[in-house]
């Protein structure tokens, strides 16, 4: 078996789809993005695919990714790695399409039957967090994650503190104590105004704290996990183990969430997570994207002991699955079960796919404080 062809599909809401077809008719499916950045992930994928992967035999799956990442003098980069990250998922779609196997049991087969899930919620006010929070819980999630801050000066007013903590408050009080309360910083904070929040949101007992600093800023986090008691989770915008190793090394961390759209795929996704394992570091695999990558990170759950938690959008009302069947994001009691087809498990809608493609245009906001400087989203 080799690849013989690759398609790739930019569709809404911001998403980037990697097709490989092989000579016996299988096709391989990844998530090549860099959000906001389509139009050059696109052209290192194709770089790549057209270099190294076609012709290739996709079941080599450690040898492409070494020979992807070494092959040149220069490497790293979130556009690289997401671009390889993308390639790798697909291969290992093929793989076990290829064996007749999920891509877990490839792996050393599942540690667990199935991974807890939670939903992002939110509103411009306590009282519509409370409620969003609330409708969470209803549809059958035990854990939501928001952002309790928008713009944050580098040091903001006790307003911005107290503001903060009556968010997290609302929703802690219309949850009660049995669901958990994941908060991300999104890293637009400084490390000063990160410790003051800390002190100012524990007492409403959140799981843990993402991205309280930038990640140009990991060195600091020690200094912010000094003041509180909640975990500290950071690791979406760092890219393949020697990223994580100094983050690892300096400590202060308590859960990691790289992204197998981003990291380095499935194929390094598992060694960071072994990894943090080393370390007593727990996994949360960043996924705000679409099901390619949601099912790359479940079949990463599935074998590694030390995941804790699955981000997902999907189950968000209006999200596009582009998927023939949805059972993928079932979830009950704040879990889904593990996809069970081989390979990846997902069915994509390739018509709807198809009628989708097409130019996106997606961009964070562009924030600004009150003197005009950029603030960070």
């Amino acid at each position: 078996m080799h690849v013989t062809d690759y398609e790739l599909f930019e569709v809404p809401p911001r998403w980037q789809f990697l097709r490989l077809e092989t000579d016996t008719g299988l096709v391989g499916w990844g998530e090549p993005i860099v959000e906001g950045r389509p139009g050059a992930t696109r052209e290192a994928t194709a770089a790549l695919v057209e270099d190294y992967v076609l012709g290739s035999d996709p079941t080599r799956i450690e040898d492409l990714w070494t020979t992807m990442y070494r092959r040149k003098f220069y490497r790293r980069g979130a556009v690289l790695y997401s671009a390889i990250s993308g390639i790798d998922q697909a291969l290992w779609d093929l793989t076990g399409k290829h064996r007749g196997l999920p891509v877990y049991d490839l792996l050393g087969g599942p540690v667990r039957d199935r991974i807890r899930i939670y939903q992002h919620v939110g509103g411009s006010s306590p009282e519509e967090a409370a409620a969003s929070a609330e409708a969470a819980v209803d549809a059958g999630f035990t854990a939501v994650k928001t952002t309790p801050t928008g713009p944050v000066r580098r040091i903001a007013s006790p307003e911005t503190v107290h503001a903060a903590a009556a968010y997290v408050g609302a929703i802690r009080e219309a949850v009660g104590p049995g669901v958990d309360i994941g908060l991300d910083l999104h890293g637009r904070v400084s490390k000063s105004m990160a410790k003051r929040l800390v002190a100012a949101i524990d007492p409403h007992e959140p799981m843990f704290y993402e991205e309280p600093v930038l990640p140009e800023q990991t060195d600091a986090l020690p200094e912010v996990a000094a003041k509180t008691s909640t975990p500290i989770a950071t690791g979406e915008r760092l890219y393949t183990r020697w990223e994580f190793k100094p983050v690892f090394e300096r400590g202060g961390i308590d859960l990691i969430q790289p992204d197998v759209s981003h990291a380095g795929g499935i194929t390094e996704l598992r060694k960071i997570a072994a990894m943090a394992e080393a370390y007593d570091v727990g996994v949360a695999p960043h996924s705000p994207l679409g099901p390619v990558n949601f099912a790359a990170s479940l079949h990463v759950d599935a074998v590694v002991h030390n995941a804790v938690i699955q981000e997902q959008i999907l189950a968000r009302s209006g999200t596009p699955s582009y998927l023939t069947d949805e059972s993928l994001i079932d979830h009950e009691d704040g879990y889904v079960e593990l996809p069970t087809e081989p390979g990846l498990g997902v069915e994509i809608d390739e018509a709807a796919l198809r009628a989708a493609a097409g130019e996106t245009d997606w961009s964070p906001p562009d924030w600004r404080h009150d003197d005009g400087s950029l603030a960070e989203w």
